[in-house]
């Protein structure tokens, strides 16, 4: 069985009022359960640039960290493996052509290729996967379709929207907690199993990563969604793991609503003694966990705030299928 520990954590034409028009479930699966989170970038992304042999020989390339490398003398290039390979069939060359998307827009340009010690180079450090840990969310019983997150996943090294080419969510169980003070936001500490799979990520967008769920949903209990405008200020609560793979009810309380917003829509405090004691309050790796309010799901966890982790943000849950639907 391969065992992976995770230490990172990870939003018509005819003439009818669109906003009479509910075009996804009014029920859901309930999440909760930790899982760990692996995708696969579209093509490899430059992460950094390096000197060889005291000269920054991608400099002259204009290619920038951010970018992504999609196409090597006309191939395609999907992962590391790939991109090693053609350099390496080209090695009698001193440079090869190279495709590149910068946000939405591709370039052609030439990178150098240098024989250091028997190994060529390109003076690029790149990636192709980006793992973590978060939270499911819920699952959309007419189409299986799985939310976690409520945010994006980004590329750290420029803290924009990782441009994805698929992914996977694994199970996942909590080994210790880092908890959270003032300036200082903890984490869970997890293992993943990859052989355990639980889905297929299709897509990472503002409001969340979805997909396709594949594990069994035959013990998952069905939650109404309580629409935004019936959200009251007040107590609610949230689903999560702190421990183990046990999913736990804690007390929160709502104390602004905010309708305008894409994603910070749920101002809340931290009221559980229990939760508070164990992790300070929010901490990284709890992003998806699920918020419930009269026995009816509204939201998910999205950001803490870091001067004072007792209190967070939500995104609605309609504003998460909402975002779905665009596809």
């Amino acid at each position: 069985m391969k065992i992976k520990k995770i230490m990172i954590s990870f939003f018509i034409t005819l003439c009818i009022p669109v906003s009479t028009i509910l075009a996804y479930t009014n029920k859901v699966y309930i999440g909760g359960e930790n899982v760990g989170i692996e995708v696969k970038t579209n093509g490899v992304l430059v992460v950094g640039l390096y000197e060889v042999n005291n000269d920054l020989i991608a400099s002259s390339s204009n290619i920038n960290t951010g970018d992504y490398i999609v196409e090597v003398n006309g191939k395609r290039i999907v992962n590391i493996d790939d991109y090693v390979n053609e350099i390496n069939n080209d090695n009698d060359k001193e440079e090869i052509d190279v495709k590149v998307k910068r946000n939405s827009t591709y370039f052609d340009t030439k990178l150098k290729l240098v024989n250091d010690n028997n190994e060529y180079k390109t003076g690029l450090y790149v990636k192709d996967s980006v793992s973590g840990i978060g939270t499911l969310s819920f699952i959309d019983p007419t189409n299986n379709r799985f939310f976690c997150l409520g945010h994006q996943i980004n590329d750290n090294s420029t803290n924009e929207l990782l441009d994805i080419d698929g992914g996977s969510i694994y199970y996942s169980y909590i080994t210790s907690i880092d908890r959270s003070s003032k300036g200082d936001i903890g984490e869970k500490e997890a293992v993943s199993d990859e052989n355990t799979k639980y889905g297929t990520i299709t897509n990472n967008t503002i409001k969340g990563i979805y997909g396709i769920y594949e594990g069994d949903i035959s013990n998952k209990k069905i939650y109404e969604i309580k629409s935004k405008s019936d959200i009251a200020l007040g107590k609610a609560s949230f689903l999560t793991v702190t421990d183990s793979d046990e999913v736990k009810e804690y007390t929160i309380n709502i104390d602004s609503i905010n309708l305008d917003d894409d994603i910070k829509n749920l101002a809340f405090t931290v009221t559980d003694e229990e939760l508070i004691s164990k992790t300070g309050g929010i901490i990284q790796g709890m992003s998806g966990s699920p918020i419930i309010q009269d026995g009816k799901i509204i939201g998910v966890i999205t950001h803490v705030i870091v001067d004072n982790p007792k209190k967070g943000y939500g995104i609605f849950i309609e504003n998460m299928l909402e975002e779905a639907e665009k596809e």
